[in-house]
């Protein structure tokens, strides 16, 4: 599914843009990439054409003029629905020839066998590419590699550094482990009489993954989140909550209102991005004096990230082409490009040493914007790729009867993980 834009997201960071990817399908296509390249293809983007028109007009004429036996159309729609359309498009054998996705669109295609293997078709290409981010769009369970990697997100933390000087502690030692940051928590609702709380969300399946608890089994045939780690991190947010050092409306916070939260000074930290920091000093100026910046709190020693990705069709009638573009739009100086005009991070191998992702210039966003591209030459896409939207449902649900005293921690996971494996086995 496409994901929003959004100023502060629950796990790390905004992704700012909604990017997708569609062409003419049919059956009958070759997985060679190796032949002429030539033909007519079809490249959709959704709800990108108004600020990011010139761009890939660019990158389609830039392409064009390479391979003068080619012609890209390029479509772009509006977000909504996007998700339904590729399944339409999946069912009625009309999906594009290539296709911008997330790893979780990805997995049903590749499952229909509608997403070409690159580990078959492209793999001379995979050396130009981080490993974590190749690796981004592979599906549990089968052997491959479903989409080139395209952009990456990830982002720190923030915190209210006033809100922690009120409450006696080091404003400049914030919390860099699970541990510290439980006892911070809990010191500052203490001290503001529960009026402030240092988190504003429940667990997601990426902090889950973050501290360290194995999501999934290797072949991709059932969840695991509910192992002792998994009911340790719950048992901890249980605390936290009956405390208020968990905002008691974490239950149904959205991004957008856990953001409002910190900019009021009623939630002493939130995940957040570069583009926060203009937000800050524009809509709490008070805030952005005593902003802190730290990184993502995690046990395993790498941060989260999010990858996006560009499919293509099996079904192509023209699989060189369509291969040719995919790696066009992902390549390195295209990539390179299109994270200047927005705060994006290409996935390309040596990328992210570019002196605009290494230098400082003594501003904050520059700052962030460093310390991101440095953590992503390592970063993992903690979320299953089989996870779905009704899975996150199931999780969250779940875990708001255990934060709410209905059932216990263990009872929680349990049930969630029963719930992820019904959805998973009606996936097919």
């Amino acid at each position: 599914m496409p994901i929003p834009r959004r100023a502060l997201v629950a796990a790390a960071v905004a992704l700012v843009l909604p990017l997708s990817a569609c062409g003419s399908g049919d059956s009958g296509g070759s997985t060679d990439a190796s032949g002429r390249i030539e033909g007519d293809i079809t490249f959709q983007t959704w709800n990108l054409r108004a600020n990011f028109k010139p761009y890939f007009e660019g990158v389609v004429a830039d392409f064009e003029k390479k391979y003068p036996g080619t012609h890209v159309k390029w479509i772009d729609q509006p977000a909504e629905g996007y998700a339904d359309k590729i399944s339409a498009d999946a069912a009625g054998g009309t999906l594009p020839d290539v296709v911008n996705v997330s790893p979780d669109l990805v997995a049903p295609l590749a499952k229909a066998g509608l997403a070409l293997d690159l580990d078959k078709s492209a793999a001379r290409y995979k050396k130009e590419y981080l490993a974590g981010a190749w690796a981004g769009h592979q599906v549990p369970g089968m052997t491959g590699t479903y989409a080139f990697p395209w952009y990456l997100n990830t982002g720190p933390l923030f915190y209210n550094k006033s809100l922690f000087e009120r409450a006696g502690l080091d404003a400049a030692q914030p919390p860099t482990t699970y541990d510290e940051l439980f006892t911070d928590a809990l010191r500052l609702a203490d001290k503001s009489d529960g009026k402030v709380a240092t988190l504003a969300n429940v667990p997601t399946i990426e902090d889950f993954g973050r501290y360290g608890v194995e999501l999934m089994n290797k072949e991709g045939t059932a969840f695991s989140f509910n192992d002792a780690k998994g009911v340790q991190l719950l048992t901890k947010y249980k605390e936290l909550y009956d405390a208020k050092a968990l905002d008691p409306q974490a239950l149904t916070a959205t991004p957008e209102s856990s953001g409002k939260k910190f900019l009021t000074g009623a939630v002493a930290m939130n995940p957040g991005s570069a583009l926060d920091l203009g937000n800050f000093k524009k809509q709490a100026p008070n805030l952005y004096k005593n902003i802190g910046i730290t990184d993502q709190i995690t046990s395993t020693g790498k941060v989260n990230m999010y990858v996006m990705g560009v499919m293509v069709n099996s079904r192509t009638k023209h699989t060189p082409a369509a291969v040719a573009f995919a790696h066009f739009v992902t390549d390195a100086q295209n990539q390179m490009s299109f994270a200047k005009k927005v705060a994006i991070f290409p996935s390309t191998a040596g990328s992210l040493d570019d002196p605009y992702f290494t230098k400082e210039d003594g501003t904050d966003e520059t700052r962030v914007r460093v310390a991101a591209a440095k953590s992503l030459k390592n970063a993992v896409n903690y979320t299953p790729v089989l996870f779905s939207e009704q899975m996150k449902t199931a999780l969250r649900n779940e875990i708001a009867k255990a934060l709410q005293g209905k059932q216990s921690p263990r009872t929680a996971l349990d049930n969630a993980v029963k719930a992820c494996d019904t959805l998973l086995r009606q996936q097919g």
